[in-house]
């Protein structure tokens, strides 16, 4: 598959996704989120692939949001058409059932903050800067960014966040839970790599289990996700995979987990 807004490659397992649009500090537009569609899809696709790493080409910015000439001239029914395809796009990646690491080099502002929530581990240079300034522009976050900011770092920092339209850095990111890990610039790409490969050594079922019992745990109530959960610790018990895992450790040596 081609794509004119994303570069595209696989490594030993790892797809990594870069937005290359450095000359417009890769803002999304219509295309660009249709391209992430096409990504998503062949992460989910490739058996070859257990984790997908997502970034934005150049030092300036992850994405520093949707592109705004594109946007201003949107009726309101293709400005929620728009909404909900993004939406629908970063939803493919979060419930993927394989780990997303988004690797933020900048600005990750709006839409590309929206983005970088969808994922599913977060690691940001020293001098990323975070935001959703949309309330700025008489607009609110239409990807997503009202339902996981909160999520993330809780109501009222979500609401300092969404209200005031500001930015905040890299440390204040990592200390709110917005980010997993703050690295110097040069480092982000190498620890996001690093961070992917050492998820990759456990065993690609109990990896996408994990996420599907958090991603529907956040919507159900307390009794009906540990009903879930132990629907699939059972469920796991039935895998080639868990008998190669328990088997290993008993025998003190590395599991070859094969995803059966």
């Amino acid at each position: 598959m081609t794509y004119s807004t994303l570069l595209y490659e696989v490594t030993d397992g790892i797809a990594t996704i870069t937005i290359n649009r450095p000359d417009k500090l890769n803002a999304l537009n219509g295309e660009v989120i249709a391209e992430l569609g096409k990504a998503a899809e062949a992460v989910a696709r490739d058996v070859a692939v257990r984790g997908a790493i997502l970034t934005g080409a150049g030092p300036k910015a992850f994405v520093a949001g949707a592109d705004i000439a594109e946007l201003a001239h949107l009726a309101p029914g293709a400005a929620r058409a728009r909404s909900e395809e993004g939406q629908a796009v970063f939803d493919r990646y979060e419930q993927s059932g394989k780990p997303v690491i988004a690797a933020i080099n900048g600005f990750a502002l709006g839409g590309g903050l929206e983005l970088a929530m969808a994922c599913h581990l977060r690691v940001a240079s020293e001098g990323a800067k975070f935001g959703q300034p949309e309330v700025k522009l008489g607009l609110c976050p239409g990807y997503g960014g009202t339902v996981r900011l909160p999520r993330l770092v809780g109501k009222g920092r979500a609401l300092g966040l969404l209200l005031g339209g500001g930015m905040i850095d890299a440390a204040e990111a990592h200390r709110i839970g917005l980010v997993n890990q703050v690295v110097p610039a040069d480092e982000v790409m190498g620890a996001a790599q690093a961070l992917m490969s050492s998820i990759l050594e456990n065993g690609p079922l109990a990896l996408q289990a994990c996420l599907e019992s958090v991603n529907l745990g956040m919507d159900l109530s307390q009794e009906e996700a540990l009903s879930h959960e132990a629907d699939l610790f059972g469920r796991l018990f039935g895998s080639a995979d868990m008998k190669e895992g328990t088997g290993a450790f008993l025998a003190r040596r590395k599991p070859q987990f094969r995803g059966v």
